[in-house]
This record gives C-alpha cells, structure tokens and sequence, in this order.
C-alpha cells in the first residue's frame, strides 16, 4: 500500500484551508498513493471566539472530504474537525475516513483531551471547549485493519495497544503537536507507539505559526513495525509518501512475537 501523510498550515481562513487540503490530496492521488492523511483540525486552527460553528458528521466538512475522496479515487483521513457536541459548550474533535466512493468509514472521537499547564509557556486546557470520545476505533483501509486517534492521544499506549489487539496494521495519528514538546517527545513518541505494537504509523502534522500565537512542529512521518522512520517532511507544508511493506510486518510480528507473548 502506497501512502501519503499531509503537512498544513492551517490557520483563521477556513476556505483557504480547506482549498490547501484539497491540493495537497490531489497531490497524494498523483503521487500514487492509496491513502492520503490529512492533520488535527485540518479546516481551522485559530482563535476560539473564531472558530467555524461545529457540525454533524454528515455536514459541510463531511461532505467536502466525501467527494474528495470519491473524485480523487482515494482513502481520505480527513484530520480531524470541530464537530457538534453533546452540550451547548463543548464540541467533540473528531476523525473521519472516507473511502474511495466517497462513503463514509469511520468516525473517531478523540479520547485523550490535552490538558497542559507549562509555566511559562503554555496554558491549554481542551476539556473546557472539548468532550471527549469514549469508544476505540478499527477501520477497515483498503482491505488493511488501521487504528484511529489523534495528537495527544499519542501519549497514552494502553490506547494503541488495545488497537493493536483488536488487529490494527496501520496506527494514524492526525496532530497538531506543539514546538516545545515536539521537538523532544513527537518521533520517540512515535517510534515507541511503532515497536511496541508492531505496527506502521502514519503521523500527519500541522506544521508553523498559528493564531493565537501558537506553532505546531510538523515533521510528518511515517514509521515502520521496527521503528524506522522510513519518511518524514521537511519544514513545510507538503505530501511525503512512503510504501508499506505488509508481508515484512507479519515478519516481524513472526521473528519478535511480543504482541503474542503479552501476558497483561
């Protein structure tokens, strides 16, 4: 399977996000790829008071990745974006994977909310405007089992580990990671995420200055059951690819079959 991880910039403008996104796939469906990831909140990345009135999952947002896909020939992961929550305050961040006809195959809901306090240089707290998901997700990826989640979900591996029980090849991880802790924690994060379930990984990255005042790491990659990051994008908004190699993961699996001797 040839895939694709998208690197956005994604800011205030939400129609010029959204054409970026676009580009960026077509650029995927040139480049051969089968699949194509696109980041964390992918339509908008800005100011609260700012942000685009939430929606269901059969909205305008749906609707424009739905015939991406479907126009393009290709698995679309759609980020993640700002959908209708269960109350008045609170929207849910969700994923969804669209599939080469356009239909809908899965929705994800973020479960882990990032809730950071960093004296001096970060504040976040995503469970005041954010609900979090409570239900794990497979899909079926062109034939391959693929394990949703999203950013700081990253940091929690009883969540990858469940996905990889329930059969998951492909973990995706759509993320906005923030600078100070991208830079030491994202591909250590990653790679672990990669050996421990031996499993690909694509990470698709905002990368860049946003408002307000916030600057995502970027480096989208892709990493291999061993660990390898076998691609990853430069400083910039763009498509990397890579080739997923699913008979040397069942080796793998095969030759340190630690998913197998797992005892907890």
């Amino acid at each position: 399977m040839r895939v694709a991880v998208c690197q956005l910039n994604s800011r205030e403008d939400r129609a010029h996000n959204l054409t970026v996104a676009r580009e960026l796939l077509e650029r995927a469906a040139a480049g051969g790829a089968e699949f194509a990831v696109l980041p964390e909140y992918v339509d908008f990345l800005g100011r609260s008071a700012d942000a685009p009135k939430p929606e269901p999952v059969d909205g305008e947002f749906a609707g424009f990745f739905a015939a991406a896909a479907r126009e393009l020939g290709l698995w679309v992961h759609a980020g993640s974006f700002h959908e209708t929550g269960p109350d008045a305050d609170r929207t849910y961040n969700t994923s969804l994977v669209f599939a080469p006809d356009g239909e809908r195959a899965a929705i994800y809901r973020k479960i882990h909310l990032y809730d950071v306090e960093i004296a001096g240089r970060v504040s976040y707290q995503e469970s005041r405007t954010v609900a979090p998901g409570d239900v794990t997700v497979v899909a079926e990826v062109g034939g391959v089992p693929t394990g949703l989640s999203i950013c700081y979900d990253l940091r929690f591996p009883e969540l990858y580990r469940e996905l990889a029980i329930a059969g998951a090849r492909i973990l995706v991880v759509p993320a906005a990671f923030m600078l100070h802790t991208g830079r030491d924690h994202w591909e250590v994060l990653l790679r672990a995420r990669a050996i421990e379930n031996q499993c690909y990984v694509l990470a698709a990255g905002q990368v860049g200055d946003h408002e307000p005042g916030r600057t995502c790491f970027g480096r989208s990659m892709i990493v291999d059951p061993w660990g390898t990051v076998i691609a990853q994008a430069v400083d910039s908004v763009g498509v990397t690819f890579a080739d997923l190699d699913l008979d040397r993961l069942e080796t793998i699996r095969t030759e340190v079959p630690s998913l197998a001797n797992r005892r907890l």
